[in-house]
């Protein structure tokens, strides 16, 4: 069962390819999420991670992970479009195997704790059953900013 489509996924998170992480929440409860990331060979960075044996980086997949996480958070925020979640910290990180192309991966997050303007939750990424990865992260929620960041040069 799909609770969110990609397009509603946008309308949560400010995050647009090739940095949203999210395809789709199948499963949404008050302190509970699940969400699905389909990796795919023509993913930006498998060209340089690595060439031979594309590899999805660790860094990603905790990206993927915080990203489900602000769903959950963003959604119990009345006026979440004012509002940004910005990943805080990470503790206690575990890869268990490689995620390849063509691998699907289902990120469950838990809420461990709540407050005003910070949750921690627990995750676990799975790809077939078999678990990838696992880590507890730290977000902020933060007010936008009234004005677009200035750009960096050279880019």
């Amino acid at each position: 069962m799909v609770v969110l489509e990609n397009i509603e996924i946008r309308d949560i998170l400010p995050h647009r390819y090739p940095f949203l992480l999210v395809d789709r929440i199948v499963e949404l409860e008050a302190d509970r999420i699940v969400g699905i990331k389909n990796v795919t060979a023509n993913e930006p960075f498998f060209t340089g991670h690595f060439p031979e044996f594309p590899v999805m980086p660790g860094v990603l997949i905790v990206e993927a992970m915080a990203q489900v996480a602000g769903v959950l958070v963003l959604m119990s925020v009345p006026d979440r479009k004012s509002k940004l979640v910005l990943f805080a910290s990470i503790e206690e990180a575990k890869f268990r195997k490689p995620v390849l192309p063509g691998d699907t991966l289902r990120i469950e997050m838990k809420i461990l704790k709540k407050k005003a303007t910070a949750v921690k939750a627990q995750g676990t990424v799975t790809v077939d059953g078999a678990v990838v990865a696992q880590a507890t992260v730290m977000c902020v929620v933060s007010d936008k900013p009234a004005q677009k960041p200035e750009p960096v040069p050279g880019q």
